[in-house]
């Protein structure tokens, strides 16, 4: 089948005094936010070259059906396909959700305490049959507090232009009229009289917060708060004793928050305290106490407790230590639970607010875990928890721990209908040197059988940006490689916040070469102790974790088998010079404002991968993108894959799939989502044989 070629028509651009040729820009419409909400407004030519790429996608991976069949089998047989969640205890309800077999949404349930009486009051199944939509994008859940209302916002397009819906549980009828063009979260006032909203301006970000009242027309509604600056953007929530909103409003690098009594009847936000380039804070209010959670002074975070925020005589509550994260705080009566992150493990720590004695509270004996604690009930007024954790190898449990007497009650397993055994699996923690002598952590999963001998395909994924940490967490998805003798490798590299706030700043701006030092530098780590060997490692990451990929393929591609690429943010470069997109303006203190500072601009022009593509040999690459996608758009990939396909001097392949009906995201559903999950392990799973013999596919090893 004849290779997709995308037209060129040479653009030269030019920024502090350097100039540049770029043949592909003209995919990029001026009206690109529209097109994400109607697809029917992109260029004609555009989508023939996408929907080419996609027939050119299933031709060469049309051997692959089979086991893109045997692998979504493998993976849902995993799932237990008709299971729900713990129940949560609200004032007068119980409610959880659950999944069925044939279903692809959750529904969520509930009934009255000490009643047996089960009422339905979501199906997500039905309510996307009633639309008639391809994509269904669930944004928002909230039961108003007298439990009469039900809101929820949709995404019809996977572009995250959230519609509100409120109606009443009882006769299942709409009782306010929608809201368009919000972020989709949803708050109701405690008396159910309102919700509250943000709304999504021309560029896609949320910069107003507005409150409706229920009923009333959305024209009427009253603009509460109101962002000035295009960086930040905005969010409302509740304290945890209901007697406050907090506005929080930030960008990756600084916040500031304002607060407003719950029971005001015109709301008049008050700052708590001014915004501080680089300080992020966050006030929450428990037993006549206000907790502040910041690195004012505390790279790593410290947490600080005053009386008043009128008087604000703020004073430590739990100090800052060193590169150990410090978390926020979950209140009981008797009690207050923290979490920490230290070297890319979390924990999770027991105060008696009484004693102010803490201890640690010990999950199991496995090393590498993700333990993570709920409520059971509204009532804070207890001793008893959800207490769960998960490892590389060992599935989700979930128990009801006695914070006091530390009996603990297994109360839920995560199942895997076709069978596992946690001992089949080795989990390692190692650490290796970057460039610069940092040591990195890695998160080493294997099958017990898989040989070190360097004979292993080995997988290596890595993110390293906005402060996100990759957790060791269990994934059922990934036996199907490890089961197959490929070695799975999440790397904890810079740019997240594995070993604290450091961690993040050595990986972004003027440092973000070090997040793709750190993974070049693991991947020979892994070479050199024979998890693998040179040509062997299948590089795998998405959105910023593209841009990783894009980096280190350029750098090294020698040292990969293939490349895997979910919606990459691979035209860096471009993206961030025109501060219009959505997410560029709110980033400048992550990757830096090119346009504004040439020192940024230099540097980021010396590692963007679409800048950087070169005359030479490639691996096999697949990308993946999604028409909608407002977070990294469709073009991106789009004049990547083209470059590439124009300058690559190998007969490997390069593929690109972009899904015509979705965003960032992906697919909706559960189904959806597996199919994705299989697609992308068939390329990985599958090789082409030498450039001289007819493409086709066949098992590595």
């Amino acid at each position: 089948m004849k290779i997709p070629q995308l037209r060129k028509k040479l653009e030269v651009k030019s920024c502090h005094d350097v100039s540049w040729e770029d043949n592909y820009s003209w995919i990029h419409q001026k009206n690109i936010l529209e097109v994400l909400k109607d697809s029917s407004k992109l260029l004609p030519e555009v989508r023939k070259y996408l929907e080419e790429e996609n027939a050119y996608f299933e031709y060469q991976m049309k051997n692959t059906k089979d086991s893109q069949k045997k692998i979504f089998d493998e993976i849902k047989g995993r799932i237990k396909l008709e299971d729900q969640s713990l129940p949560f205890k609200d004032v007068r309800y119980e409610y959880w959700t659950k999944t069925t077999e044939k279903g692809n949404y959750s529904i969520k349930l509930r009934k009255k305490i000490n009643t047996n009486e089960v009422e339905e009051i979501w199906n997500g199944d039905k309510e996307k049959e009633k639309l008639n939509t391809e994509y269904f994008g669930l944004g928002d859940l909230e039961v108003s507090f007298n439990d009469k209302y039900l809101a929820y916002s949709l995404d019809l397009k996977g572009s995250e232009y959230y519609t509100i819906h409120v109606r009443d549980i009882e006769t299942n009828k709409l009782i306010t009229e929608k809201i368009q063009e919000t972020s989709g979260s949803i708050t109701f006032s405690l008396d159910d009289k309102y919700i509250f909203y943000s709304k999504l301006d021309e560029h896609h970000r949320p910069r107003k917060i507005f409150r409706h009242k229920l009923g009333s027309s959305v024209l009427d509604d009253e603009l509460i708060f109101e962002e000035k600056s295009e960086a930040f953007t905005v969010g409302l929530g509740i304290s945890s004793d209901e007697k406050f909103f907090f506005i929080t409003s930030s960008d990756h690098n600084t916040s500031e928050q304002y607060y407003f009594a719950v029971d005001e009847q015109e709301p008049k936000p008050k700052l708590i305290q001014k915004r501080e380039r680089g300080i992020i804070y966050s006030v929450n209010s428990w037993d006549e106490n206000f907790y502040k959670h910041t690195n004012k002074d505390a790279e790593d975070f410290k947490i600080e407790r005053a009386r008043s925020l009128e008087d604000q005589n703020w004073e430590v509550f739990i100090p800052a230590r060193d590169e150990v994260l410090i978390g926020g705080l979950i209140f009981l009566k008797n009690w207050i639970i923290r979490s920490e992150t230290s070297n890319a493990l979390s924990k999770l720590i027991l105060r008696d607010p009484k004693t102010n004695e803490e201890e640690e509270i010990i999950f199991s004996d496995e090393k590498v875990i993700v333990p993570g604690i709920s409520l059971a009930q509204k009532d804070k007024n207890t001793d008893e928890v959800h207490l769960s954790y998960s490892s590389p190898k060992t599935p989700g449990r979930t128990y009801l721990y006695n914070l006091k007497t530390k009996e603990r009650k297994l109360l839920k397993e995560q199942e895997i209908p076709s069978g596992h055994n946690s001992d089949d699996y080795i989990v390692e923690r190692l650490e290796c040197s970057s460039h610069d002598n940092r040591l990195i952590p890695l998160t080493i999963t294997r099958h017990k059988n898989t040989p070190v001998d360097g004979s292993a395909n080995l997988l290596l994924y890595g993110y390293g940006s906005y402060g996100s940490s990759m957790t060791p967490n269990f994934s059922s998805t990934r036996l199907s490689l490890i089961g197959r003798d490929i070695i799975w490798v999440t790397a904890h590299i810079r740019g997240g916040m594995e070993k604290g706030m450091k961690w993040w700043k050595e990986g972004k701006l003027l440092n973000k070469k070090n997040t793709f030092e750190d993974y070049i530098a693991v991947a020979k780590f892994l070479i050199g102790k024979k998890y693998t060997s040179k040509g062997k490692i299948i590089g795998m990451g998405g959105s910023a974790g593209g841009l990783l990929m894009g980096a280190v393929v350029n750098k090294n591609p020698e040292l990969f088998k293939g490349i895997v690429m979910a919606v990459p943010f691979v035209d860096s470069l471009t993206t961030n010079l025109d501060h219009s997109l959505p997410l560029t303006v709110g980033e400048f203190d992550e990757f830096g404002n090119a346009k504004e500072n040439k020192e940024h601009f230099d540097y980021i022009y010396s590692y963007a991968p679409y800048n950087n593509i070169k005359k030479m040999d490639y691996p096999d690459i697949l990308i993946t993108t999604s028409l909608s996608d407002n977070r990294v758009l469709f073009d991106e990939p789009a004049k990547f894959t083209a470059k590439l396909r124009e300058l690559k001097t190998d007969n490997n392949l390069l593929l690109l799939k972009t899904e015509m009906n979705a965003g960032h995201g992906g697919k909706s559903g559960r189904d959806g989502a597996i199919e994705e999950i299989a697609l992308d392990y068939s390329c990985l799973l599958y090789t082409s044989p030498s450039p001289r013999d007819q493409r086709g596919y066949r098992m590595p090893g």
